[in-house]
């Protein structure tokens, strides 16, 4: 049923004067809270009454009844009425309606100043369990990456602790003689585990290229750019080492690496103690 169908039908006029079933009022009730149109219809239509019980009052009764009765054709037959004596009635009636219908509305005020204030609290409930989800989110994500940081600790401990593995000290060269850097070199996986917490931030546009070193003759293999340098917050880096390595030498050079180390922007080299 349209909104227009819904109004047209009765049922709001019916409301007002409480001639409806306690289901009837509990289902227009839940109209007014649901639909903004119909309760402006309802506003209106005890607007009306209002209006219409004001202007019935005691001393305009009188030219009610004379209005009706010339709508009626009744003006012309009208017997003569002799007034009794004593003190005029009061139009009870009227004063009762128009309580009743100053009631209605402060009921229908009230409940809507009721419903927009229930309706606030739940907005505010629900902002905070949004934010109480997206701590929730974050906090988890923060365990996960927590608990990856400490597997991955745990392992650089092994690592490092193994007495099979060959550590290679890198020191600071010309460029930047305050740099340092140290290679744990795991044979047995073919990787090396570069800590690079020793080296600055490289500018924009350039990256650290790790180098794998035999000395006779001096062959340089690159084994990498480290292009997540600047992200990575324990500086430790795994990778990948198959070379028979005498030494190893990190340098400076373009995004993107280089085909052969940029010697004046070598930052750190070291020789393996034991070479292979």
């Amino acid at each position: 049923m349209t909104n227009k169908e819904y109004i047209e039908s009765g049922i709001l006029e019916l409301y007002i004067a409480g001639a409806l079933s306690e289901e009837e009022n509990e289902a227009v009730y839940q109209k007014l809270l649901e639909n903004p149109d119909i309760l402006d219809e309802v506003l209106k239509i005890e607007a009306a009454i209002i209006k219409l019980t004001a202007a019935a009052r005691p001393s305009d009764s009188k030219h009610i009844f004379t209005a009706v009765k010339e709508a009626l054709g009744l003006s012309k037959t009208e017997p003569k009425v002799i007034p009794l004596p004593g003190k005029p009635k009061t139009n009870w009636f009227a004063y009762t309606g128009w309580a009743a219908s100053v009631l209605l509305a402060g009921g229908l005020i009230w409940l809507l100043n009721q419903n927009s204030a229930l309706q606030s609290e739940m907005n505010t409930v629900e902002t905070e369990m949004n934010k109480q989800l997206i701590d929730n989110q974050l906090l988890e994500e923060q365990i996960s990456r927590a608990n990856a940081s400490l597997e991955e600790a745990n392992k650089l401990l092994s690592v490092i602790r193994d007495k099979d593995i060959i550590a290679v000290p890198l020191s600071g060269q010309a460029v930047y003689p305050e740099a340092y850097a140290k290679v744990y070199w795991d044979k047995k996986t073919n990787n090396i585990y570069l800590d690079a917490q020793g080296l600055p931030e490289p500018p924009r546009g350039k990256v650290y290229q790790v180098w794998s070193l035999t000395l006779s003759p001096l062959t340089p293999t690159s084994l990498g750019t480290i292009d997540n340098f600047a992200t990575d917050d324990n500086k430790v880096f795994t990778i990948s080492n198959a070379n028979a390595s005498e030494a190893f030498g990190i340098t400076l050079e373009p995004a993107g690496g280089s085909e052969t180390p940029t010697m004046e922007q070598l930052y750190t080299l070291g020789a393996v103690a034991s070479a292979p």
